[in-house]
């Protein structure tokens, strides 16, 4: 009797011989498919992310980097609520991932030769791939968890959290290897090696704060690259991006979703854009957020197109963004890690008031610093403190919106990343046409008023709370 209850048991939970016939792939197969799209992104990524950074400085001509970034995001915007759910449902989930990543090949390819008329229609391209992309690696890692929780019994919402930690973890190194290959690539041997070293103090003063993007002719600004070199980055990062498109052709196992969560997907559909505006017309937690999610873009945009230009390319030279760079990734990462488990001692609060302190302390300084290549230490300390604000804005905004909206989540989320590409679009569509300062300013008035309507969210928030335990005791 026992031994029948617990072949029973072994059952219900997918082990034994009916695993093959409950599920369509193994558990060590599920694992499997995991790795490989974490190592498929971090070979993405790692050229993505980096040639991002480098764009403000190495194709600042007539604002093509910037902008084309500015486009990438609109493209993203408008693409999100409609294209991934067609792309899922035509193509699955891994001919839509490896398609997707062609579209961030091109990207690459085009850096070649950077003019408007290549990286417009190549921002446009990758920014409608970016939103095809995540939406089916969520989908797949989603379902992959799914079933791995029910073959081996734990909660479905723990599964979800190890493997979406998991991917993370690769996906964040990212940040070190490509900016590592740039830096190594650029760092400058014989004539070049010391070139930040002879700007005057004259020359400095023009840089950090007091950066004019529309004053073509900046001595501080390092010249762009040799060809050679730029040619030699580009090729770097276009054989990580197919290297990674080969990854999934070749290694990464084709699933067939649920029939629960895949009647969503295959039809085009205005349902999301209406319950997108519908939740926010109708949430007023939603509305008090959207300057908070909209500074979690711009900052972004900031430490990505003008921190690197105008105080670590303006001073030090663009081969030093890279290392940089790293430093901030390495610490938004780790943060990123520590705070996601924190909060639930702590609560969110603490971590926004650290997240003000952190950015607001370092605008405040870099609008009165001077850049000074004779400490270069200054620039890392710097990264790594907006990088740990970074971590919590991060990790917190969507643990957020995941507690305030549960039975909504899909029209909240997509509030998030409308408003969050908007901060993108912001920071990089007058990355050209405005000083560094009033940047500096914008920025920093977006972040007192986003965490000053955070504020008011939680108390109203914490006052329904009372109410309704209130009510639920006089009930009793």
């Amino acid at each position: 009797m026992a031994e029948g209850s617990a072949a029973m048991e072994m059952k219900q939970n997918g082990h034994g011989a009916s695993e093959t016939e409950k599920f369509p792939m193994s558990k060590f197969q599920m694992l499997k498919n995991l790795l490989v799209i974490s190592f498929a992104f971090c070979f993405l990524f790692t050229a993505f992310q980096s040639l991002s950074n480098l764009q403000s400085t190495l194709n600042k001509e007539e604002g093509v980097g910037t902008g084309g970034l500015a486009i990438l995001y609109a493209s993203l915007v408008i693409s999100c609520m409609f294209t991934p759910s067609v792309a899922i449902g035509k193509l699955g989930c891994k001919w839509t991932i490896a398609l997707s990543m062609c579209c961030y090949v091109v990207y690459m390819a085009a850096n070649f030769y950077a003019v408007w008329g290549l990286m417009v229609p190549a921002s446009i391209i990758i920014g409608f791939g970016a939103a095809t992309l995540w939406s089916a690696k969520c989908t797949y890692l989603t379902q992959m968890a799914v079933w791995y929780s029910k073959l081996t019994g734990n909660t479905q919402d723990d599964i979800v959290n190890r493997f979406f930690g998991f991917f993370f973890m690769f996906f964040q190194t990212s940040q070190i290897w490509g900016n590592l290959i740039s830096s190594e690539i650029f760092s400058s041997r014989g004539v070049n090696d010391s070139l930040y070293l002879n700007v005057s103090k004259a020359e400095l003063a023009s840089c950090g704060a007091n950066f004019d993007p529309t004053i073509k002719e900046n001595k501080t600004t390092l010249e762009k690259p040799d060809l050679v070199k730029v040619y030699t980055v580009c090729g770097i990062y276009t054989g990580c991006a197919v290297v990674a498109v080969i990854i999934i052709i070749v290694l990464l196992d084709k699933i067939k979703l649920d029939k629960d969560n895949h009647d969503q997907y295959g039809k085009f559909s205005f349902d999301l854009v209406i319950a997108t505006f519908k939740h926010w017309w109708n949430s007023p937690y939603q509305r008090l957020l959207v300057v908070l999610t909209f500074y979690s873009g711009v900052e972004q945009g900031f430490v990505g197109g003008d921190f690197t230009k105008s105080y670590v390319g303006c001073a030090l030279g663009i081969w030093n963004i890279g290392y940089v760079m790293i430093c901030y990734g390495v610490v938004d990462a780790a943060c990123s890690f520590a705070f996601g488990r924190l909060v639930q001692f702590v609560g969110h609060i603490p971590f926004f008031v650290l997240a003000l302190l952190l950015h607001g302390g370092t605008q405040i300084t870099l609008m009165l610093w001077t850049p000074d290549p004779d400490r270069v230490y200054l620039f890392y300390i710097f990264a790594a403190m907006w990088g740990m604000g970074d971590a919590v804005i991060q990790t917190q905004i969507n643990a957020y919106y995941g507690y305030l909206f549960p039975d909504n989540s899909e029209a909240a989320f997509s509030n998030y990343r409308l408003w969050e590409s908007l901060g993108f679009i912001l920071a990089f569509g007058y990355g050209n046409f405005v000083r560094t300062d009033i940047k500096l300013y914008l920025t920093f008035t977006i972040l007192l008023v986003g965490m000053f309507l955070y504020g008011v969210t939680e108390y109203l928030e914490r006052q329904n709370r009372k109410s309704a335990n209130a009510s639920e005791k006089t009930k009793l």
